[in-house]
């Protein structure tokens, strides 16, 4: 049916369908493929329409390019059978180019990371109106995942009745900082993987895999950033980057705490939740999807998880639960 839909397209956009070839896949069930054109390569990303639907990749798209961020232009599409044709952002993300042989320098990467935090910032100046909620009930059904994915599935541990209220305890805690911060649009998964390597003299990358976005706290996305379950970033980096976004946010006008400490505060408690959430699909990725490979991040998850979690006094139970579960795999 691709092969089919690119035939029939406009002659104008010159697309070569021999020349279709896998270009990457993510953890959903979307796939992209790269294709020659007389204009220059393009991406065709093929989403079916039963599992990913197109209406919310198209309408964070167009909000997104509205606002000045790198997003992929809409070249050509067919909804019913889910497919796209994409402007092509490059074909080396974050997470590829920190991984080359030889490794870029610490310079090139620092460069990199403040044009994210530009993109950044852009992405949260777009218009959020009418976009799924990510509120408070939500983030605490997200925890979800942890208690039965990781910890009794991955883990094989079961919770006592102490146990289980401590975490619930903490859920509702991070959930209620979570929805008293001011709420923007959120991309939910802006890390290495979904930034694309400036291909001009622009220094913010390209942003790809919005499709999930919602409106909710505005330190998540930047959290996503400085604590990459793909990418391990050591905490005085994440206080460089995060101080430096926060002096660009207050510069833009955007709705930061006027106090560094109470945003730093912000940015752990949200990754928090979102690390504890990773760990939870991370393990269902293996379990339920067979796909063995997330489990290499996950030390690198529980690792943020402990750093911020030995933070705060609150959070010590949570210690102590991972602890025994260490305890409980060896």
């Amino acid at each position: 049916m691709l092969h089919a839909w690119l035939q029939q397209l406009p002659t104008q956009l010159g697309a070569e369908p021999d020349s279709l070839r896998p270009a990457s896949a993510d953890a959903s069930f979307r796939r992209y493929f790269r294709i020659d054109t007389a204009h220059g390569t393009r991406v065709v990303m093929d989403a079916p329409p039963d599992r990913e639907p197109l209406d919310a990749f198209l309408d964070v798209a167009e909000r997104l390019r509205r606002a000045g961020v790198k997003a992929p232009d809409v070249l050509a599409r067919d909804q019913d059978h889910g497919f796209l044709l994409l402007s092509d952002l490059g074909e080396l993300n974050f997470y590829a180019a920190l991984r080359q042989d030889p490794a870029p320098g610490d310079a090139a990467i620092h460069g990199w990371y403040l044009g994210s935090l530009q993109a950044l910032a852009a992405v949260q100046r777009a218009n959020a109106s009418g976009l799924p909620a990510y509120d408070a009930s939500r983030l605490i059904e997200e925890l979800q995942l942890f208690l039965e994915w990781y910890i009794a599935r991955h883990c094989g541990y079961s919770l006592d009745d102490t146990e289980r209220e401590q975490l619930a305890g903490i859920g509702e805690l991070l959930a209620r900082r979570a929805a008293a911060q001011p709420q923007v649009l959120v991309h939910r998964d802006f890390h290495s993987p979904n930034l694309m390597l400036p291909v001009d003299d622009d220094p913010r990358p390209g942003v790809l895999d919005f499709q999930d976005a919602v409106r909710g706290p505005i330190a998540y996305d930047l959290a996503s950033l400085l604590m990459d379950a793909r990418t391990t970033w050591d905490e005085p980096q994440q206080l460089d980057w995060g101080i430096r976004y926060w002096e660009l946010a207050r510069r833009e006008g955007l709705p930061v705490p006027a106090d560094i400490a109470d945003f730093h505060a912000d940015w752990e408690w949200i990754g928090l939740q979102r690390n504890l959430r990773i760990l939870g699909v991370f393990a269902r990725l293996n379990l339920r999807d067979g796909k063995p490979g997330y489990l290499a991040h996950m030390p690198r998850v529980e690792g943020y998880v402990r750093q911020v979690a030995g933070h705060y006094d609150v959070f010590r139970p949570l210690l102590r639960l991972l602890d025994r579960l260490a305890e409980h795999a060896a």
